[in-house]
């Protein structure tokens, strides 16, 4: 790395080394095969998380400033057979989603990688002006997959359509909203703008809280996209019960109230 780079050029630096090597190795390259196989972009990526800089004393304002790739740094470019086995994980990892569980599951073939705490959409109907109607707000379920992902999101009150710049925090600082990726998701064969996404304010996790999407810590959200390339396959469920070895070990709140 001859130079910095800072959160804010971050996706453009790493598109830029995509369309350079794609052209000199015997494989698909992508940003997800070049972070992964860099593992510690990730941890990099998610130590920006406000909160976690806050539990270090440190107030971060404007997280698109933050140093993320140091001047110095060495990547590494995976050979053949690494690159194969990486995008055969790619293919077999999946999310799921279990909204009365508020709970985000990774799985690579099978196995259980990560669990995160979610917020889900809540239970009434409301007028959004993006969609110009009543919206019923609750996540839907289903089975589909990754479809696209928003690098650089702008930030619309859904309410009222107005745009924002700032956020408040839960410990009561202002801050400018970060540079997180948002994952749009395709559900039964529908865009319906359900999407993966860091919120500001963890203390709204495990709560039927959004207009519909389902909401992360900023930390996880970055683990999530670069499990995620598109085509990853998601399911959405909403079951109450949840299983330990084939039995029932708890009954779930019924928060959409559908019993």
């Amino acid at each position: 790395m001859s130079r910095d780079i800072r959160i804010r050029d971050y996706f453009m630096y790493m598109d830029s080394l995509v369309h350079h090597y794609d052209t000199l190795v015997p494989y698909s390259f992508s940003e997800h095969l070049l972070v992964r196989y860099n593992p510690w972009i990730i941890d990099t990526l998610a130590n920006t998380d406000y909160y976690r800089m806050a539990a270090r004393d440190s107030f971060i304002y404007d997280q698109r400033n933050m140093v993320v790739l140091a001047k110095g740094n060495i990547l590494h470019i995976p050979d053949s057979l690494s690159a194969c086995k990486l995008l055969q994980q790619f293919e077999d990892t999946e999310i799921d989603v279990n909204i009365p569980e508020y709970k985000l599951r990774l799985f690579q073939d099978s196995t259980l990688k990560y669990t995160f705490p979610v917020r889900v959409g809540q239970d009434r109907k409301r007028f959004l002006a993006f969609g110009n109607r009543e919206t019923d707000l609750r996540t839907k379920e289903g089975k589909g997959s990754i479809i696209k992902h928003v690098k650089n999101p702008d930030f619309y009150n859904p309410v009222d359509g107005k745009q924002f710049y700032l956020t408040k925090r839960d410990d009561g600082n202002t801050t400018l909203m970060p540079q997180i990726p948002w994952i749009e998701t395709q559900i039964n064969g529908l865009r319906n703008g359900q999407m993966i996404h860091p919120t500001t304010n963890p203390k709204t996790l495990e709560k039927a809280y959004s207009n519909g999407c389902i909401g992360t810590k900023e930390a996880d959200a970055w683990i999530i996209y670069y499990y995620a390339p598109l085509g990853t396959k998601i399911t959405i469920r909403y079951d109450l019960n949840t299983y330990e070895e084939g039995r029932v070990v708890n009954i779930l709140k019924d928060i959409y109230k559908k019993e």
